[in-house]
Formats: structure tokens, sequence, C-alpha cells
């Protein structure tokens, strides 16, 4: 419901009284020799009880289930690697702190670290530890970080972005271990009751530009395949002012599609984005098509989120960019 206003660092902290809560990092590395990759961290909160209405001197065993995913897109190898996390909140095996920035899944984690932030995933023969550093400030999404995603009471998140992560760390695979750097993307989103009946899943996009400005587009999906009037979008300035986008301020046409041959979903695969107030013209292209995502043991959904290039213009000057594209609902519909 409208009325919050966000704060930080505090608000990148835990929400218990909502029912759905996500940290999502995305971003594009590179190793000193050279070799390029993209990956995809995001730690899930679900609420399983109504802590609002539940008796304080009692709670229950546990009310949360926590989920973790983490990929890496391996650009000139055309590799793609999945690894997921699920866990009840008991015992500390899993959780979200509200008093500090820390979420965790097992020995994967994202904590705060003065006015940065670290994340740390281990699994099998794979590691990665990076830290980031903001370089501008939070982006309020929608009205103030009220996100309004469907028409009536309460159909909307709060969410916020930090749209330009300066990176390094460490990449290990199989043994061998890179420095790596890169810019990244954060996003936390926050609510109870998003989406409406008619709304299968939406299109999300992240682009940064070599320029300095980012921007982020969703567009909401209904089950006969048009656009949901309450999709929306930010433009994020090289100063981080901002600019707010209605569904009548930008156009996304699909180029290309591609079927999934495990999943059977047919998704849209390459995209001419314009903002025309604004002189914005980008092709986005993926790296790779085979970066979809079978979350069976942990969220139990299809979905493919993937590492993309921009090229195009802005203000009739060339800008190339790198991003990051999900797109839910095309392999069953999405419930959030």
């Amino acid at each position: 419901m409208p009325g919050r206003s966000l704060s930080f660092p505090q608000d990148h902290r835990s929400h218990p009284d909502f029912k759905t809560e996500w940290w999502y990092y995305t971003g594009h590395l590179e190793t000193e020799g050279g070799k390029s990759y993209g990956y995809q961290v995001t730690f899930f909160r679900f609420g399983l009880r109504d802590r609002q209405r539940e008796e304080k001197e009692r709670p229950p065993l546990f009310s949360d289930l926590y989920m973790a995913h983490f990929a890496l897109s391996d650009k000139q190898g055309r590799k793609f690697l999945f690894r997921e996390r699920s866990n009840r909140g008991v015992g500390g095996k899993a959780g979200a702190s509200a008093h500090r920035y820390l979420v965790w899944n097992e020995d994967w984690k994202v904590r705060g670290n003065g006015g940065g932030h670290v994340i740390e995933i281990k699994d099998r023969d794979v590691a990665l530890r990076l830290n980031l550093a903001p370089l501008k400030p939070p982006v309020l999404h929608g009205d103030r970080g009220l996100s309004q995603k469907d028409e009536g009471k309460g159909r909307a998140s709060y969410y916020y972005s930090l749209t330009r992560l300066k990176t390094d760390g460490e990449l290990e695979i199989a043994g061998k271990r890179d420095r790596v750097r890169g810019l990244s993307w954060m996003d936390h989103e926050f609510g109870s009751n998003q989406l409406g009946e008619d709304q299968v899943g939406w299109d999300w996009f992240s682009i940064q530009l070599d320029n300095k400005s980012e921007i982020m587009l969703y567009l909401m999906r209904r089950r006969d395949g048009s656009a949901d009037p309450h999709s929306s979008g930010t433009l994020v300035y090289e100063n981080g002012a901002t600019r707010r986008l209605a569904p009548s301020d930008f156009r996304v046409e699909v180029l290309e599609r591609w079927k999934s041959p495990k999943s059977g979903g047919d998704y849209p695969m390459r995209w001419k984005v314009a903002i025309p107030s604004e002189g914005i013209e980008l092709e986005i292209v993926p790296f790779f098509p085979e970066q979809e995502l079978d979350t069976r043991k942990s969220t139990k959904v299809t979905y493919w989120e993937g590492a993309v290039r921009a090229g195009g213009s802005y203000r009739k000057r060339a800008v190339q960019g790198l991003g990051y594209v999900e797109l839910t609902g095309y392999v069953g519909r999405l419930k959030v």
C-alpha cells in the first residue's frame, strides 16, 4: 500500500511483514586474461504465515522459506551454469536479517560492508566472491518506490535498484582462480500480492550504457500476450537523476524468438527498444540463447534470465552497453 518512505541502508534489510521478497544481483565480469562472464545471484524469502496477524508471544517454528539461485554465463564458451538452494529458516541454515544487511542460504550470502555489498558463493567446483560499491544512489521505481503491477488495492510492490555498482573480486572454476572486475546491478523488491488473474508473467530489462546512464523496463504480460497498462520503466541519467517511464513513453519490439529444447518455452530473444522523447534507440541481443533456469528444486519456476549486449543511439550519439533480461511466464503462468 502507499505511504511507506524507503530509506537506506535500512531498507536493504529484510521486511518480514511482507509475503514475498527478493534481493537480485546481475552483472558482467572480465578476468585479467580477457574472458567475459555474466552472473546472477538471487536470494528469495517467501512468507508462509501472516506475521502481522499472528500472536507475537507464540511464534511458529518457522514462518519463511529461503531460496537462492546462482547462474554463470560464459560468453565466449557459450556455456551456462546454474545452481540452486532451498531451505527453511530453521537452525540458522538460511535467513534474512531485519537488523542488518545479511541474507544467506547455507554458505551462500550477501551482506553489507560499509557503504558497499559483498557476495559470497561456493558450490562444488565453482566459487564467486565479489565486492560491490555503488556509483549512484538508490533508484526508486514507480511512485517513490511503490511499483504498481495491476489495477486494485495492494497489487504492488516496493521496488528500488542500485543501477551501477563497481565490482571486483575472484571467480574460481574447477580449481582455476581468476581476478575479475566489472559492473553489477542490484534489485530489491518486496510485496504481498502483486499479479492479477489476467497476468501470466513479465519481461524485465536492465541496461547499463557506456554514457553512464541506465534503463529499467518491465512489461507485465496478459494471457493474450499483450502488455498490461501497468507496465513501467525508469531512465537513470548520468548524474543519478531519474525519469519515470509510462508505457506510452517506450516501445519494445521483438525481432527474433527461440524455443527451448528442454522446456518447450517459446521466448523472445532479440529486441528493439525505443524511448522516442529521449532520442534512445537500442537493439538488445543475448550473448547466447541457452540461459534458461529450471528451478524445480527451489522456486519451481522455469524462466529465462540472460546476459545481453545493447547497441544503438542516445540523442544522436552512438552508445553501447551491457545488461540482463528476465522472461517469466513462458512455461506456465507465474504466481507471485
